[in-house]
């Protein structure tokens, strides 16, 4: 295979993304790692005078560069919900269930291994986020063997979750929440359904008004990938046929998400360091939590709530996919990675379960991204006997 017919395949793009994790991984635990860290935590100012907003370039990318990749997953959503794998009312009632019990067995299982401490029961949340573009990175290395359906079904489920995550980091962690921008947010957000109620096609008001929506929720204090979703979900399909404002701008977006945004992210976001790990820290309550709640709690609720749902006739499972494949999709879902670092570091004092937390999170997200790839390529559907023509 050519390299140009590499990197533009799924395939090319997951392994981007992995490969840029690893740089991030050893540079983190190099000499670099002082620089690494200080780039990444370096003020950057954008705009002019009042108009200019100054975060730090970690800040830039998770609630900038993201929200654009979480722009371009709404896009992907509504043209499914609209016009594809999730049209069918019982398809799109899967991923909310399985997002469902992905949130809450995990928390489960955490609060049960801590049940004795009060003080570390608090990091409940931890492993109940799915770091989406690590686990659609992931599934990308795979996808040859997996039903198109599930790549949607992980979609849905990993936006739910994220949402999920993002709800409970405003709820639980966030203090300074600002009502002056949540207000302005819904002005954006009304902007945005009456463009569409119009039947306005242009994609350039969306445009304007969905980054007036952006600044306003990251000025208040709530996770601006959010703002992505919405936009996303906003711009209309167009009629069957006809030009489309959706695809065209989903057409544009993805190569700047696939190989820029994403890699990016994961260079910035996956340089943990391992500094004083060893293998004591499995048996901390709060790592062993993680992993647990990660690698076991993730796939148990999310397969066992689907399979609930689709038995009681509440869901119906993707095109062209089985229970065995569901479940390593169900698997994928995981890594927590970059949402649950996040949250770690918000539900702890600095300093105090710093090492437990990035070792949970990261061995509970590997094993789950192994382990489902394992999974789905040894559950992938056997060619009929005869199909290659003997």
């Amino acid at each position: 295979m050519k390299l140009k017919t590499f990197l533009q395949s799924d395939t090319g793009a997951g392994t981007l993304l992995v490969l840029a994790a690893v740089l991030a991984m050893v540079v983190a635990n190099s000499s670099l790692a002082t620089p690494y860290a200080a780039t990444l935590a370096a003020d950057l100012k954008l705009g002019f005078g009042a108009l200019s907003l100054t975060k730090t370039v970690l800040h830039w990318i998770n609630d900038g560069l993201m929200a654009v990749f979480f722009l371009f997953v709404g896009l992907e959503i509504k043209r499914e919900l609209l016009d594809g794998e999730l049209s069918d009312r019982r398809r799109a009632a899967l991923p909310v269930f399985g997002a469902i019990g992905g949130m809450v067995v995990p928390a489960l299982i955490y609060a049960f291994v801590n049940a004795d401490s009060t003080d570390t029961l608090v990091g409940w949340p931890i492993p109940a986020a799915t770091d989406i573009a690590f686990a659609l990175g992931v599934l990308a290395l795979v996808r040859r063997y997996v039903a198109p359906g599930l790549r949607v079904f992980l979609l849905g489920l990993a936006i739910i979750d994220d949402l999920g995550a993002i709800i409970l980091i405003a709820l639980l962690f966030t203090s300074d929440i600002s009502g002056q921008a949540l207000s302005w947010a819904a002005a954006c957000v009304a902007g945005l359904v009456a463009l569409n109620r119009l039947g306005v096609r242009k994609l350039t008001p969306y445009l304007l008004i969905g980054f007036l929506l952006w600044l306003s929720v990251l000025k208040s204090g709530v996770h601006a990938t959010i703002a992505g979703v919405v936009i996303g979900l906003s711009i209309p399909l167009g009629k069957r046929g006809g030009a489309s404002p959706l695809k065209k701008l989903e057409h544009a977006l993805q190569p700047w998400v696939v190989f820029f945004i994403m890699p990016v992210f994961a260079l910035a976001n996956a340089g943990a360091s391992l500094e004083g790990v060893g293998l004591h820290t499995f048996l901390d309550p709060v790592a062993l939590g993680i992993i647990l709640g990660l690698f076991l709690g993730k796939q148990l609720g999310v397969f066992a709530c689907c399979w609930i749902a689709v038995r009681l006739g509440y869901a119906q499972l993707p095109s062209g996919a089985g229970w065995g494949s569901l479940y390593g999709v169900a698997i994928v879902t995981g890594i927590g990675f970059t949402m649950s670092l996040f949250i770690g570091a918000l539900a702890f004092d600095p300093g105090t379960h710093d090492t437990a937390i990035r070792l949970g999170v990261l061995a509970g997200s590997a094993l789950s991204a192994v382990v489902g790839c394992v999974w789905l390529i040894m559950a992938r559907p056997k060619p009929a006997p005869g199909a290659d023509g003997r």
